[in-house]
């Protein structure tokens, strides 16, 4: 079980991989919009600076068409590094793509999953990590939570190097769901992650431990004592 932070901001990015155990970086097109006009290569290799090489950074793709997606890759490792995940929508144009690019050993996130046939497509393509949307699925009457086991069951079957990246989230519950179903990894806007930690019944709990301690030792601290 791991945890990706879904953002491009740099503030974000370095103060919670501070925080929380963040174990890698995802991006995509809307995710770099919110960043405005930025010097985009500049801008996600100080990404990689901050995570370093061992955290994997997943950056999508634009390009429509397998040749273009292809030359989006090569640019992508040549002006970042050659570590990077390339995200790429699995489309009939992007699983040949996926194809392609694993036969030539690129780190590969098959992207934009809204079904099971979608993703056993990209592990079959030989993708290294497959992007089931969550909320998506449901907001369209899927059973995301379904989408994902069968996912994870067929991995499991044929031994798949695949893992599931699960995204698109708008609250905690959905993300206990994706891991209780078998996602491996889910990537999350960092709003949601402080959120599950700033509920005011934690803060209040938090407020009656300091209460009472300081009722007896004042404000001395154990290290104090």
């Amino acid at each position: 079980m791991k945890y990706f932070l879904d953002t491009a901001n740099l503030q974000d990015i370095r103060y919670y991989c501070d925080v929380f155990p963040i174990a890698g970086v995802t991006s995509n097109p809307s995710i770099v919009k919110k960043e405005g006009k930025i010097d985009f290569f500049a801008h996600m290799k100080e990404i990689r600076s901050i995570i370093g090489i061992d955290r994997p950074l997943h950056i999508q793709v634009t390009a429509p068409d397998t040749e273009g997606m292809l030359g989006d890759a090569d640019t992508l490792l040549t002006k970042i590094d050659p570590e990077v995940y390339v995200k790429v929508p699995v489309t009939m144009e992007g699983i040949k793509a996926i194809k392609q690019m694993k036969s030539r050993g690129i780190h590969v996130t098959g992207t934009a999953i809204y079904g099971k046939q979608q993703g056993f497509l990209a592990m079959e393509a030989g993708a290294d990590y497959i992007a089931p949307y969550f909320n998506r699925m449901e907001n369209m009457g899927l059973d995301s939570d379904d989408v994902i086991a069968s996912l994870a069951d067929m991995i499991d079957l044929y031994h798949y190097d695949t893992q599931i990246l699960a995204a698109s989230f708008k609250n905690a519950g959905q993300i206990d769901r994706a891991f209780l179903a078998g996602a491996h990894t889910a990537t999350i806007e960092p709003a949601i992650l402080k959120d599950v930690l700033t509920q005011p019944y934690i803060t209040n709990a938090v407020d009656t431990f300091d209460s009472d301690w300081k009722s007896v030792f004042a404000e001395k601290t154990i290290s104090e004592l």
